[in-house]
């Protein structure tokens, strides 16, 4: 595992080197729910990103816990975990990387770290899915034994947080 890569919890400072950057190294859609208007960061767009961190992770009855990840120091993505509602101990993952930092064992270290993080909130097991063009996710999970599922249009897993996640 790279041992560079981290997970520090999401704040006001970190929500604005998480909009540069997303900004710089991803796509909206990547990112967050579509806005309407024109393509790419526009300010309305930014707003909205901005808007969404602080209404789910940053209110005081927030909805989930993200992190932003870091890599040498350097903000690179997000990653999140939200209880999923009806299934006591499970909580769903989110990640999204930066794609000049994808491929290069950024993923791999971030699902480590953040099944850590989910046992520590007392989670048992993580929710992951994925779009079935998402290679790399699918990668991911086969690494570490995960059979993914298709489940309409989204491959799913749960993955048991019992055992080590490596």
């Amino acid at each position: 595992m790279r041992s560079d890569v981290t997970l520090r919890p999401l704040d006001r400072t970190l929500l604005t080197d998480l909009l540069l950057a997303a900004v710089e190294d991803a796509d909206p859609l990547e990112v967050m729910p579509p806005v309407e208007g024109p393509g790419g960061w526009t300010p309305e767009r930014r707003s909205a990103f901005v808007r969404f961190h602080e209404s789910r992770s940053l209110a005081a009855d927030r909805m989930e816990t993200t992190f932003a990840i870091a890599a040498s120091g350097r903000v690179v993505g997000a990653a999140r975990l939200c209880p999923v509602e009806k299934q006591a101990g499970t909580a769903e993952a989110g990640v999204w990387i930066g794609r000049s930092h994808r491929g290069v064992g950024v993923g791999g270290a971030v699902l480590e770290l953040l099944a850590d993080r989910a046992r520590a909130e007392g989670f048992t097991s993580v929710y992951v899915s994925t779009t079935p063009h998402n290679l790399a996710v699918q990668a991911l999970m086969a690494r570490i034994g995960v059979h993914l599922v298709l489940d309409g249009d989204v491959l799913t897993a749960r993955v048991n947080l019992g055992g080590d996640v490596r």
